[in-house]
């Protein structure tokens, strides 16, 4: 089959398998800081380190000014005023040193939350741009997890990165020179020794632990995107008496997900036992050497208290190394996930030199199409028609003849693998998506709302809408006399999908909207399949209302639903095998009028069963 060059080739899914290393991540996070829409801000990360390092500054000196006032205190003839000068001064290092962090984090709040804002909308908006495939074949919950992760990570490598490890390795240096110059280069040396065990060792245990966490994090992901796809079908589950199964699944991912976490457990306490044990040897170590010094009479006693006091400075950072280090490592995967969604193409994307769609009365017309979905062997073959400007077509045929199918075309869900989509003389790939799906209405077979009150639900075709428009729509779609008698009227809250209103009520709300949009072109698909014959009564005048006067295309199993169409398109196995007016069809004797006769006897059986109409495929 010929391809239209606009075609787009699925992108690789670099969701689950995003593993770039802390580079990338580290270079993601400078690209995220240098952005234009931060800039206002580089004042304030300019300052939040330069903050940073002097607070380290004085996380070195404030020891030796309290070694030195315990040596001007053992000296022979010590002068008060001379130690508490030094312990004025220790005291104000202190203070300054443990103060300045919590300055810079009051500070760079605002530059933090401004960049995760900035990521996770521009993640969020990406999400919401990729196509219907990838949002059919990927769960919501996981989903949300990736996106809430990686924006967390962003936030953690700068702080942990640029305020705790990067400062950490400045203070270890100057520490280094103090002991080197002030004490004893032997123990500058067994500082730095220590520093590079500890280091060593613990990046070797948390290699280790980065295995459970990931194990963790994906049962973690499975628990949270099981509970959201249960608690978001609770009808089904109900439905079902299914509450005892869901609960007993929902407890074996649990008990998955709690085997991991106690392996995470296990091993932070062995990580946090080997990191003590070498503090406690390293601070030994270094008050031995500087204790050895004393002896000799190179060092007086407060010089140990110094070098004590700076290698517990230097280890109290250093005491999160093994948790940091974890996070870090987690937190540069979860950002390459984060990227790997903002990286995926849309499979349907505007072409480089789309134009808006020049709307003309809606005109449409299927050109030789051919397609074939993913998850079926068979798709449409080689259909063509048209549906004049302000015409009714109407689309029948067996379940999975491809019905539907026409109508993802036409909203250029998916692309077309031969022929070609045509709306008032323009290929459906060479217009821009938004105006296209601008042109078009659509009343699904269950009309979907958001857990919002029912005038945002009825307005989201068109949020401007005045309040005469508005109350118009509905009372064209047999709704207003429904709403007015409502306690709170207009903003009654719907309940989650629209739970609180009725079958027929939630269909007249879609068909409110859709007038309300007035687009070119009307689509019901299924509009009425699921309710029962007395409220499908009610809401087909609200369609007949909605379709005045514009180009519709209906599909429906329920044929005495489609008689008054100007054509009827009959489908099977993704052909048209017949096309017509209702009576030229029932007069050929083919599909159509099998499908009317066996209707019709399934109506007359109900009404002398005195049961609603069931529905024929």
């Amino acid at each position: 089959m010929a391809m239209h060059p606009h075609s787009r080739s699925a992108d690789v899914d670099a969701i689950e398998s995003g593993d770039a290393g802390l580079g990338v991540s580290l270079y993601r996070i400078g690209k995220t800081l240098g952005r234009k829409e931060l800039a206002k801000w580089r004042p304030v990360m300019a300052l939040a380190l330069a903050i940073t390092l002097g607070s380290k500054v004085f996380a070195v000196f404030a020891p030796v000014f309290f070694g030195d006032a315990i040596n001007k205190l053992s000296a022979p003839n010590a002068v008060m005023a001379s130690v508490v000068l030094l312990l004025t001064w220790w005291t104000l290092a202190r203070i300054l040193s443990t103060n300045l962090p919590y300055a810079r984090d009051a500070m760079f709040a605002a530059v933090s939350q401004d960049a995760q804002r900035l990521i996770a909308v521009e993640a969020y908006g990406h999400a919401q741009s990729l196509s219907l495939q990838f949002h059919q074949t990927r769960r919501t919950g996981a989903l949300n997890r990736v996106i809430d992760r990686g924006v967390a990570a962003l936030d953690y490598l700068i702080r942990f990165l640029g305020f705790n490890i990067g400062p950490t390795l400045i203070e270890l240096a100057m520490a280094s020179v103090v002991l080197a110059t002030r004490y004893s280069w032997l123990s500058a040396l067994t500082a730095v020794a220590v520093v590079a065990i500890y280091a060593t060792l613990t990046g070797l245990l948390t290699n280790w632990r980065v295995k459970q966490r990931r194990k963790l994090n994906a049962a973690d992901t499975e628990l949270r995107a099981m509970a959201v796809d249960s608690l978001t079908n609770f009808e089904t589950v109900k439905a079902f008496a299914a509450e005892e199964r869901e609960t007993m699944r929902y407890d074996a991912t649990m008990r998955v997900y709690n085997r991991h976490m106690i392996d995470v457990m296990r091993s932070l306490a062995l990580l946090n036992s080997v990191q003590d044990i070498i503090m406690a040897l390293g601070l030994t170590a270094v008050a031995g050497i500087t204790a050895m010094s004393v002896a000799g009479g190179y060092a007086q006693a407060g010089d140990i208290a110094a070098v004590v006091l700076i290698m517990g400075n230097l280890y109290r950072p250093l005491s999160i190394l093994g948790f940091a280090f974890r996070e870090i490592k987690q937190g540069a995967i979860d950002l390459e996930k984060l990227y790997g969604l903002m990286g995926m193409k849309q499979e349907v994307a505007d072409a480089p030199d789309a134009t808006p769609l020049d709307a003309r009365g809606g005109e449409v017309r299927f050109e030789d199409v051919s397609f074939a979905h993913d998850a079926r062997a068979a798709g449409l073959e080689h259909v063509s028609f048209s549906v004049p400007a302000g015409k009714k077509i109407a689309i029948v045929g067996p379940s999975g003849s491809g019905k539907s199918t026409l109508l993802k075309l036409l909203f250029r869900f998916y692309d077309v693998q031969g022929g070609k989509v045509v709306v008032d003389g323009q290929d459906v790939r060479d217009v821009k998506q938004a105006s296209l799906r601008d042109a078009i209405g659509l009343v699904p077979q269950e009309v979907v709302l958001f857990n919002t009150s029912l005038k945002e639900n009825l307005t989201y075709g068109k949020p401007d809408a005045t309040d005469a428009e508005v109350r118009s729509a509905a009372e064209r779609a047999r709704l207003l006399e429904f709403i007015d008698k409502l306690p709170k009227g207009w903003d009654t809250r719907v309940g989650e999908r629209g739970v609180k209103l009725s079958g027929g009520e939630r269909q007249r709300v879609g068909i409110a909207r859709a007038i309300l949009k007035d687009p070119e072109i009307l689509v019901l698909d299924e509009a009425t399949s699921a309710l029962d014959s007395a409220t499908e009564q009610e809401v087909q005048g609200a369609l007949d209302e909605a379709a005045r006067g514009r180009t519709t295309l209906m599909v429906a199993h329920r044929l005495s639903t489609v008689a008054g169409a100007d054509e009827i398109i009959v489908l099977q196995e993704g052909r048209i095998v017949e096309r017509g007016a209702h009576q030229d069809l029932l007069m050929q004797g083919g599909l159509y009028a099998d499908l009317w006769s066996r209707q019709a006897r399934t109506r007359e059986d109900a009404e002398e069963a005195g049961q609603p109409e069931s529905e024929v495929a």
